[in-house]
């Protein structure tokens, strides 16, 4: 073997130096606006300069747990990278499906030379998974069905009042946020809602609120389709994430705002499976050392408003690629976009995850 391939198999020599073999790499997400961007930001730049390298989007997100258990359990992985949520990562991270990552070693410093570790900070939730933006779950609502002389939806809390705002609801088919919602609208305080459902007097609490606008709910499992049944005229109002409606809202001109009031933010980042053949673990972590440094974060901002995970990203993010308008007033995080804004707990999910899931399609097939 050349010397080149010997640096390139034992990771001395990036894939960006030049690869003596053409790579595909299977990366999971979850597809539409968001998907978009990752293409834009991060995977069409990184083949134009890694030409050896092919990426190929898989739209699994959702179900990226489960997949990735029967793939270990079959011993045959066939993903390369995922893009999953904080609590999502943190399971897959205490269930030894993927990989610990050493944060200062493996991905680029701040353009300062502040260590990575330092320059994400309290995003780090767990050594397994590298965080990419803040997001939030939503309102989405349409403006051309308001009840004439109603004041507009302010949150998620009006997804409970059938009287003032009647028609049909769309909510994502699981129990995280809904469970939240349900127990805030319900007049619990935030630092009391995981508590709360930490006993059975609680859950039936949150599932007895829910079960007042049961029958008036159609469920969602991808955000696209959240989008769809608001856009098709399916519901009124619905959740969705914050990201997709503005695409929704700015980039298609559908009769959507956004009702900001009760948003819960929450983590997105990448996590790498364990177990991965040397020549994909390493075109994996020169793609993750590109995609995650400084400048292609904020990159990403230029297609979608979610927030990156970066600090010394926030002051590169500027206006949206196509459209031309600043891209910070959209964010989840802009102090203007709701009176409350609510931090999912991801480590609580982490724990209570599965159990909570079973007992939500429970209550769901009643």
């Amino acid at each position: 073997m050349e010397l080149k391939g010997i640096l390139l198999a034992t990771g001395l020599l990036p894939l960006s130096a030049g690869a003596a073999a053409a790579v595909d790499l299977t990366v999971v997400s979850w597809g539409g606006a968001y998907s978009n961007s990752q293409q834009k930001a991060y995977h069409e730049p990184y083949m134009a300069a890694n030409p050896d390298v092919k990426i190929i989007n898989d739209e699994s997100g959702a179900e990226a747990v489960a997949k990735l258990r029967a793939m270990k359990e079959a011993g045959n992985i066939t993903w390369d990278l995922i893009d999953v949520e904080a609590a999502d990562g943190i399971r897959m991270c205490d269930e030894g499906l993927v990989e610990r990552i050493d944060f200062d070693a493996m991905l680029a410093p701040a353009p300062d030379g502040t260590s990575a570790r330092a320059d994400f900070g309290d995003t780090i939730v767990a050594d397994c998974f590298i965080p990419e933006i803040a997001f939030s779950t939503t309102i989405g609502y349409r403006t051309d069905k308001l009840p004439a002389g109603v004041e507009p939806p302010t949150g998620a809390c009006d997804l409970f009042d059938l009287e003032r705002y009647p028609g049909r609801r769309a909510l994502n088919k699981r129990p995280i946020v809904n469970l939240e919602w349900a127990l805030l609208c319900d007049g619990v305080p935030y630092e009391e809602v995981y508590s709360t459902l930490e006993t059975d007097e609680g859950q039936a609490r949150a599932f007895a609120k829910l079960g007042t606008i049961k029958k008036d709910t159609l469920w969602w499992s991808s955000g696209a389709e959240a989008i769809q049944l608001l856009a098709d005229g399916e519901v009124f109002m619905g959740s969705a994430y914050n990201g997709r409606l503005f695409s929704s809202i700015a980039e298609e001109n559908q009769p959507l705002a956004i009702a900001w009031d009760h948003q819960v933010l929450e983590l997105d980042g990448w996590v790498v499976p364990a177990g991965l053949p040397a020549d994909r673990e390493t075109a994996v972590m020169d793609y993750l050392r590109f995609a995650t440094d400084s400048q292609r974060l904020a990159d990403q901002a230029k297609y979608i408003p979610y927030a990156p995970a970066r600090a010394s990203s926030i002051p590169l993010v500027g206006k949206h690629a196509d459209l031309g308008v600043e891209m910070a007033p959209h964010m989840p995080t802009n102090p203007a976009n709701g009176a409350h804004k609510y931090i999912n707990n991801y480590v609580w999910w982490a724990d209570h995850r599965d159990d909570l899931d079973a007992k939500f399609q429970v209550w769901l097939s009643k």
